[in-house]
């Protein structure tokens, strides 16, 4: 039995790329437009996961009215908290905190942000809601989760063993879907990266 879950990122939001974990940012237009785009010709799915961030639950809503779907909103896969960084972009970082910028890129697993969230925590927070994920599914069917760059790379390294000091190397656009199948073979699942990119043909 084939389980596939499509990850799928929010669009941009108000306010354009900048450290943005738990500020609750809508969609702007073009975010709007991108998230339509690339869910354009996909699914069916059974059901809809989502972030309560407004940047992925906003359109996780309209999606499952339109199609008819069941919603889950699930706490546990908001983006990482970035402390004092929220709201900012990394040039005002730079020109503000450019050492304590320069060790996060260098090393994000010893270096958290001022008052933000461990990058350790966060694996285990979004792996957790992952393992449950996957205690709840049906052997079989089709799942879309809306949810954060972040999310989506944390479960690209736990899925393919990419290490986590590598975790900025996965690019995670806005509006970029990435599938993932999940066969069971008696009761161990197995979890392969199926498809990976901005727009899925």
């Amino acid at each position: 039995m084939t389980v596939s879950i499509d990850l799928l990122r929010h669009g941009e939001p108000i306010g354009g790329p900048r450290y943005r974990g738990r500020t609750d940012d809508p969609l702007n237009g073009r975010g709007w437009l991108q998230m339509h785009r690339a869910v354009s010709g996909l699914g069916p799915w059974q059901r809809i996961h989502s972030s309560p961030l407004h940047r992925c639950r906003d359109f996780a809503e309209r999606l499952a009215r339109h199609q008819g779907l069941p919603l889950q909103v699930d706490a546990q896969m908001t983006e990482i908290d970035f402390g004092r960084w929220e709201g900012l972009t990394a040039a005002q970082l730079i020109r503000h905190d450019a050492e304590a910028l320069g060790d996060f890129w260098r090393d994000p697993v010893s270096h958290t942000p001022h008052g933000g969230e461990a990058l350790t925590d966060f694996r285990e927070r979004i792996i957790d809601a992952w393992q449950q994920l996957l205690h709840d599914l049906p052997q079989d069917g089709h799942l879309l989760m809306i949810s954060h760059g972040g999310a989506i790379r944390i479960l690209l390294h736990h899925i393919l063993g990419i290490p986590l000091l590598k975790l900025q190397q996965i690019e995670v656009p806005y509006g970029c879907l990435s599938r993932i199948h999940i066969d069971w073979h008696g009761s161990e699942p197995n979890t392969r990266l199926a498809a990976h990119g901005s727009l899925l043909p």
